[in-house]
């Protein structure tokens, strides 16, 4: 048989392999160690030197071209093989994706959104510290004495001292933020302060960790008519009610001197608690006015600067404002819970507008 009639017969065939096996098939009949152009290869050494001159080439180029042609044909059929799975597996983005829920904002960050409003409209900034603090940010600076209970291990969180280092605690209040601020700005000051804080305590009203947002006041002639204003003003913008009363009741924290607890009025009407008229009481918040020695902790002189310090649960108020009942509810990731709670991601808090969804 010559190679040109032998090249038809291998080529047809391979045209004829539809699967990548077939074309093995081809190949190994045809250059395998039995193969048929094997074969012609090793009875070059059967021929005298003339004959092989003028036979060799020709084998040569018949076993060039009949590897080439398998190569092209197992790529070809690659080609068809990966585009079959590309056409099977192809996602028509076209099409309507599977319904999803659409997410909803946290009331926590919705609260936290209405309380930046309101205050940025008293002239009040937001200023932010660490979660991880110093004892003496947390409590020395803050006028909170060594045996004072609120130091105790059962009710802050600490971490492992290091050697020859300052004991670290999860702050328990966000009031660290105030004296960071009154020690790298220098007065005026109208700060808030919210975030998260920590202490060592879990029921239907208290979790481990929880949220907490602080004010901050520092200027000259400051007096607890100020405090009593901006309390009135923003109780009056959270909860969206003008017929608001304030009581405020002598207290004590280490930190403020005098020091007040703030109840607002409210009622009960068909048993939900609503925020307005004096029928009850519900305490909501601490106050009074930056003790002397915190002041002066911070650098400043107590006899030219005063001003007045207030705090209240994030989570109470959210509570209190939309009615949930429970505050462990907020940490559960219970997608039901937020979606009959939560708010649109469009719902941006405004004063012209209200506050509140």
């Amino acid at each position: 048989m010559t190679t040109e009639a032998l090249k038809g017969e291998i080529l047809a065939a391979l045209a004829d392999a539809a699967s990548p096996e077939a074309v093995e098939a081809v190949r190994v009949a045809a250059l395998g160690k039995s193969g048929s152009i094997t074969q012609l290869m090793k009875s070059l050494g059967r021929m005298d030197a003339d004959e092989r001159l003028r036979t060799a080439p020709l084998y040569q180029a018949l076993r060039e071209t009949v590897s080439a042609e398998i190569e092209a044909k197992k790529a070809a059929l690659g080609r068809a093989a990966l585009e079959a799975r590309l056409a099977a597996e192809r996602v028509d983005m076209s099409l309507p994706a599977t319904p999803v829920e659409p997410g909803t904002v946290h009331p926590i960050s919705q609260v936290m959104d209405e309380l930046s409003e309101i205050f940025a409209d008293l002239g009040f900034a937001v200023a932010e510290g660490p979660e991880i603090e110093t004892d003496w940010h947390n409590f020395t600076a803050l006028n909170i004495p060594p045996e004072h209970p609120a130091r105790a291990m059962h009710d802050t969180f600490y971490a492992r001292p290091e050697a020859g280092g300052e004991r670290m605690v999860l702050r328990t209040h966000t009031s660290p933020v105030q004296i960071r601020t009154m020690m790298s700005q220098k007065p005026p000051i109208r700060i808030i302060a919210p975030g998260r804080v920590y202490r060592s305590d879990s029921d239907a009203t208290h979790t481990p960790m929880f949220h907490q947002v602080e004010g901050l006041v520092i200027d000259r002639n400051i007096h607890l008519g100020h405090l009593k204003w901006t309390l009135e003003t923003f109780v009056k913008a959270f909860f969206e009610v003008d017929d608001v009363t304030l009581r405020l009741r002598p207290s004590f924290f280490p930190f403020t001197e005098p020091s007040v607890e703030v109840d607002v009025g409210c009622s009960w009407e068909g048993g939900t608690l609503k925020v307005g008229g004096t029928a009850s009481w519900l305490e909501i918040l601490g106050a009074g006015m930056v003790h002397p020695r915190v002041i002066a902790n911070c650098g400043l002189d107590p006899d030219e600067w005063q001003g007045f310090a207030f705090g209240c649960g994030i989570d109470r108020l959210a509570m209190l404002k939309y009615g949930m009942t429970d505050l462990r509810a907020f940490f559960d990731a219970d997608l039901r819970w937020l979606k009959h709670f939560g708010f649109a991601a469009l719902d941006v808090p405004t004063l012209s507008a209200g506050v509140g969804a």
